[in-house]
């Protein structure tokens, strides 16, 4: 199973490493052997100290010794050296798999949110994404690089050691490692009470950085309004409460850790050896050079664990962050009808067919919708607010899909075609403009990447940008966010020049030229009207003025059409329409009036 298909079966951390469980289990067999090996070096001291010990002469010793010493010196050293070097190999092997699942998780993700609904954006703080791509993803290094080759030495360390200190005497054996179960108790229970708190902490975390998100896009509002202390207020509730929930989530450590630290420290588990030595050797069952094997190895098995503790704290956090990361790559998708279209529609006709929608089950915002947007046509969708137009164009995008009924595309439901395809022949220019940080000529281009200067110019042209963008000292080159700040118009006009260049044959506008002044909104709905020849374009509009000569308008209220045609036939019925237009559009009248004309249907 690939990452950007994982299994709900099974446990999130498990699927996210599944492509390097294998290399990580190799990272840590290979630290476990190497730390073995690097243990050998203390059973040879003892052993040359045994031997040097048990000589009655040392006359005579140092030339009895020469031989054995020198093997055991050299089988050390040559175990010293194979050790360091299998723990290295695992490290690098554990690293290497950790920049693996780290790529690979990077590009699942973005192929997943490439395939999911455009809506599923607008539920979502761009915070939360963030996190879960990037920090998230960081945080499981210590899971990945770190945990496994830590699991092992420590293993390794402690099989090693016991093996060794039990073929040594087992009555020492056992006193020796006493230290060592207590310090799991403390430390077990250190995990527990710091894992109960451990989701508060990880929305403590999101919270910060939705606040964070939240302030800095809203800092030139918040400056305008003269409501810094409220916007402030907000971010310090966070900081916070996040201060709260890191004190909940460490106070249990404190104490707990502090105990099961100073269980496995190096003099304390040497006391407990030499302090039981004393006594067995007291009672002659061993003689002070054997105690001495004890007094070497139990401590080394002090830092391995050690290392083990400070590891596994951070793993609460990875293992958080591994269930965010799958949580994200189970993200429902758009899904794709039984009998993908293999040939794609060459007509841009839209249908749309007794289409609903509705966010839940008590509150639907469209019902029973039909009508039809002919090639080289201008559809205007018009209504109060809330009436369901924007929804109406974002179901037309595949925003979402219909909760009833269907949309075609020349025959063909949307749903059967991919996205890529399908935004290729829908262009769309929405309220909120989303610019990439790249330069001017990359963001009108970047739907066709390929496009020319000239090209782009044309394309400009159209969208009344061109002479604004030569005006900058660097004009086309000139990269958002760095070397202009562009007005909200004139983002818009960016946008729009960028769907001009794509030339779908759909042009879906959702009050695109809301941000532009009177002159230039004039000039655009020009060049919208120039472009359109020959191509199907809906136009969702708040002021009637600006939709009369449309071929279609569609009057909508409360999700459902109330009337439709052209505006001439609008107003010759003397209906809700031309009560509207009475009261001389959705700006110009009363908001109370508006309300009154188009109450129900």
């Amino acid at each position: 199973m690939s990452v950007n298909e994982p299994s709900a079966d099974t446990g999130s951390v498990s699927q996210v490493l599944k492509p390097i469980r294998g290399r990580l289990i190799v990272a840590g067999l290979l630290a476990a052997i190497g730390t073995m090996l690097t243990m050998v070096p203390l059973a040879g001291i003892a052993h040359i100290a045994q031997f040097a010990m048990g000589q009655a002469e040392m006359a005579t010793a140092w030339a009895q010794m020469q031989g054995p010493v020198w093997r055991v010196v050299i089988i050390s050293l040559g175990c010293l050296f194979l050790g360091l070097t299998l723990i290295s190999m695992g490290e690098m092997v554990a690293h290497l798999a950790d920049n693996h699942i780290t790529g690979r998780l990077r590009l699942a993700i973005t192929r997943r949110l490439a395939k999911v609904p455009l809506g599923w954006f607008t539920s979502r703080a761009s915070g939360e994404v963030k996190q879960a791509m990037q920090d998230d993803i960081g945080t499981l290094h210590s899971l990945t690089a770190h945990f496994y080759t830590t699991l092992g030495r420590t293993l390794g360390a402690i099989l090693i050691s016991m093996i060794y200190l039990f073929a040594m005497d087992w009555r020492m054996a056992i006193v020796s490692l006493l230290p060592f179960p207590l310090f799991f108790l403390f430390f077990s229970r250190a995990t527990k009470a710091s894992g109960a708190n451990m989701q508060s902490f990880g929305a403590g975390m999101a919270r910060i950085n939705n606040a964070v998100v939240e302030f800095v896009n809203g800092i030139p509002v918040v400056k305008a309004f003269g409501v810094e202390g409220k916007a402030h207020g907000s971010y310090r509730e966070a900081v916070d409460a996040f201060a709260d929930a890191f004190t909940d989530f460490t106070r249990p450590l404190v104490s707990a850790m502090a105990n099961a630290h100073a269980m496995i420290a190096p003099v304390a588990v040497l006391g407990v050896v030499l302090a039981f030595g004393t006594l067995f050797v007291s009672q002659g069952w061993i003689t002070p050079v054997e105690v001495l094997p004890f007094a070497l190895v139990a401590p080394g098995i002090c830092a391995p664990l050690l290392l083990l503790s400070y590891i596994t704290h951070d793993l609460n956090n990875a293992t958080g962050a591994a269930q965010r990361v799958h949580k994200l790559l189970q993200t429902p998708v758009l899904e794709t009808l039984a009998g993908e279209a293999t040939t794609l529609p060459a007509q841009a006709e839209i249908r749309v067919e007794h289409v609903g929608y509705s966010y839940d089950a008590e509150h639907p915002v469209l019902s029973d919708v039909s009508f039809t947007l002919k090639p080289g046509t201008v559809t205007a969708i018009v209504g109060a607010s809330g009436s369901g137009k924007s929804t109406l164009a974002r179901l037309l995008l595949r925003f979402f899909d219909p909760s009833e009924g269907r949309i075609t595309l020349g025959g063909v439901d949307l749903r059967q075609i991919e996205s890529a395809q399908l935004y290729r022949r829908i262009g769309f220019v929405l309220q909120e403009v989303r610019l990439i940080h790249a330069s001017l000529r990359d963001n009108i281009a970047l739907g066709r990447p390929s496009a020319n200067q000239q090209e782009i110019e044309d394309a400009a042209r159209t969208a009344n940008i061109h002479e604004r963008i030569l005006a900058l000292p660097r004009g086309y080159d000139s990269v958002i966010g760095e070397d202009v700040q562009l007005s909200g118009g004139e983002l818009q006009r960016v946008s729009i020049a960028r769907a001009v260049l794509l030339a779908p044959p759909v042009l879906v506008l959702d009050e695109a030229t809301a941000a532009a002044d009177a002159e230039n909104e004039v000039k655009l709905q020009q060049a919208l009207s120039r472009f359109a020849q020959g191509r199907t374009l809906m136009v969702i509009a708040h002021r009637l003025d600006t939709v009369m000569h449309a071929d279609q308008i569609i009057l909508i209220d409360n999700g459902t059409i109330c009337e439709q045609g052209r505006h001439h036939e609008l107003l010759a019925r003397n209906g809700r329409y031309a009560r509207l237009w009475a009261l001389g559009g959705y700006e110009q009248g009363s908001e109370q009036g508006s309300e009154q004309a188009v109450s129900s249907c």
